[in-house]
């Protein structure tokens, strides 16, 4: 649950980072000396936060929040950020940016996923005329999104199971959320369909080898996140069965959090506890299981929710997002049409 304190330092965390354009990692194609540009003018919206798609999800951190938290203290604050990012000029150069060449995979998956958590956010906020305004402001960049997700996943010809930024499950779900808010029926058929050819006839996931070193998602965990998306309770419990015969995982542990790839492991933490969530929430109310993956989200939360202490840039300019997700329990469903019976 998400206490008035830790959204204020959540956001705070956020607000720290959406105009500091420096240091900054740009993953940036060049086509002449013209594209030699900083940041903020390459990308007028999201140059904050250190990288592209941690300023996407910075932003959407502080609509979250302006939601979750009405009167907050950070209501001012967080509305003039968005207010000076979100500018209907500033979305449209990044549309405009993404459809340059040799641009193809700009931020594919993970960030342009997370830019349509964004739009979901702001879709969902009807009652807000400021999110009313960004969202319309978003729509140029977010039809690219779609579009570009729509034109890459018939073609991928395996999943990524990575535990960092290329992993297709995770992209999935986040996209999966979207298409079902917006009612877009075409890109949640694809998506369902493409996730059900990608995961639905794996066994035995390898739980034990995780993590790798530098993860912050879990790849099966991920997959599983995603399955409980798309099968009904019995389906999914069944399918469970066979993908994870037993689950039993133990949080890590950064061993230097000034090193930004090493600091990852307490975003895995976090993102462990609200996929394991996520599973829970889908089994019959009799399964056995769900208790298990209920105590271990707990262990998981409680190991990662340390960490976000903001002492460090590295994991300072993201770590709260991914709390923010965690305690709002954003990846769970508000309504039964979220998910197939």
């Amino acid at each position: 649950m998400l206490s008035s304190f830790q959204a204020d330092r959540f956001a705070n965390l956020a607000l720290a980072c959406v105009h500091r354009e420096y240091p900054n990692k740009i993953t940036h194609i060049l086509n002449s000396d013209a594209d030699a540009l900083p940041p903020r003018r390459l990308t007028p919206a999201f140059y904050g936060c250190f990288d592209w798609h941690s300023a996407v999800h910075a932003h959407w951190l502080l609509v979250r929040l302006l939601r979750m938290v009405p009167d907050s203290k950070f209501e001012h604050h967080a509305r003039h950020a968005l207010a000076k990012n979100l500018t209907a000029e500033n979305l449209t150069a990044e549309a405009d940016y993404l459809q340059g060449d040799g641009r193809a995979s700009f931020e594919r998956p993970y960030g342009l996923a997370w830019l349509l958590q964004l739009a979901t956010e702001l879709h969902e906020w009807q009652e807000d005329v400021h999110a009313q305004e960004v969202a319309q402001n978003l729509k140029p960049l977010e039809a690219e999104v779609v579009r570009r997700f729509s034109a890459w996943l018939p073609k991928l010809p395996f999943p990524v199971r990575s535990g960092e930024h290329s992993q297709t499950a995770f992209a999935i779900g986040l996209a999966l959320d979207f298409a079902r808010t917006t009612r877009n029926a075409a890109f949640t058929n694809l998506l369902e369909q493409r996730a059900k050819a990608f995961f639905q006839n794996d066994l035995k996931a390898p739980l034990s080898y995780e993590p790798s070193g530098e993860d912050f998602l879990s790849p099966t965990l991920a997959e599983a996140d995603v399955m409980r998306r798309i099968l009904s309770p019995q389906s999914f419990a069944a399918w469970l069965t066979e993908f994870f015969p037993s689950i039993d995982l133990q949080p890590a542990v950064s061993p230097d959090r000034t090193d930004g790839k090493l600091a990852h492991l307490d975003g895995l933490n976090l993102s462990r506890a609200w996929m394991l969530e996520g599973i829970a929430s889908r089994l019959p109310s009799a399964d056995p299981r769900k208790s298990k993956l209920q105590e271990l989200a707990t262990i998981h939360a409680h190991a990662g929710l340390e960490a976000v202490t903001g002492e460090h840039y590295e994991g300072g300019h993201w770590l709260a997002s991914f709390a923010v997700y965690l305690l709002t329990r954003r990846g769970l469903p508000l309504t039964s049409e979220h998910y197939p019976e």
